[in-house]
């Protein structure tokens, strides 16, 4: 459930939105840390959390915050954790639904720490929405045993149980984005989980002992290079639009 086997293309293939969060995660933070002199520092002024310019108004900080962080390490934990243990959350809810929850989790986080956080601290990181995909998990263990077998169910906990442990012994952590995500995932899990059954969009592993050929593997890969392409230039297309207008727009107006 939590192991990865697939190849680099496969699981580009088979786990979209997770691929996607990843990409957002990487290319802010270049943006941010790499080339502050081409807007990454007013990006990351602008994506921050903050009580104070939330009451004012700038309720995007709600939402920014989770797809943004404090540093090389900070964005790779983070980007690491949703690529161990989102897969089999994504394989079983779909799309439309995972990335529902992950999004839900992360903003009610912020919306806690909004109502009962330190009005000076700026935040910013996915560790809410990650904890909210723990949330779910620690009810499936609780709950929901017939998703999840007993060595998975034993891993998550130990995992959850450490996290819950740091959380609380790092300095700089938002406690209370952990602890809510954590607790959002188990409170909308009973919701997003109605009428699923164990492996019930569970896809076929592919066992690397397994002998076979498969003789359109040369036009699926030709095909699959040409989407990548596609999304490549997709993203920079969008990369460029998004910058033109912070640009244009949005940075002039707090000066």
């Amino acid at each position: 459930m939590f192991i990865r086997n697939e190849s680099f293309s496969s699981f580009i293939q088979s786990y979209k939105v997770i691929t996607a969060l990843v990409i957002i995660h990487i290319f802010f933070y270049i943006w941010m840390y790499w080339f502050p002199f081409l807007g990454g520092l007013e990006i990351r002024w602008l994506g921050m959390g903050n009580n104070i310019l939330i009451s004012q108004g700038e309720y995007w900080r709600i939402v920014t915050p989770i797809f943004l962080h404090g540093g090389l390490m900070h964005m790779a934990f983070n980007s690491f954790s949703l690529v161990l243990f989102g897969p089999a959350l994504e394989s079983m809810l779909g799309r439309v639904k995972f990335l529902s929850a992950y999004l839900a989790t992360g903003i009610m986080a912020n919306v806690v720490f909004y109502f009962l956080g330190d009005d000076r601290t700026f935040h910013l990181g996915a560790s809410g929405a990650i904890f909210g995909l723990f949330g779910v998990y620690v009810y499936m263990v609780l709950v929901r045993k017939d998703l999840i077998d007993q060595t998975n169910s034993q891993l998550i906990m130990t995992i959850v149980v450490l996290g819950v442990i740091m959380t609380f012994i790092n300095p700089g952590i938002n406690i209370l984005a952990h602890i809510f995500g954590l607790i959002s995932g188990a409170v909308i899990a009973p919701i997003i989980l109605t009428n699923l059954r164990r492996n019930h969009q569970q896809r076929p592993v592919h066992d690397p002992d397994d002998i076979g050929f498969d003789p359109n593997r040369w036009s699926k890969r030709a095909k699959f290079k040409k989407r990548l392409i596609y999304y490549i230039i997709g993203g920079f297309a969008a990369m460029i639009l998004f910058f033109y207008l912070v640009s244009t727009f949005l940075l002039p107006t707090l000066y």
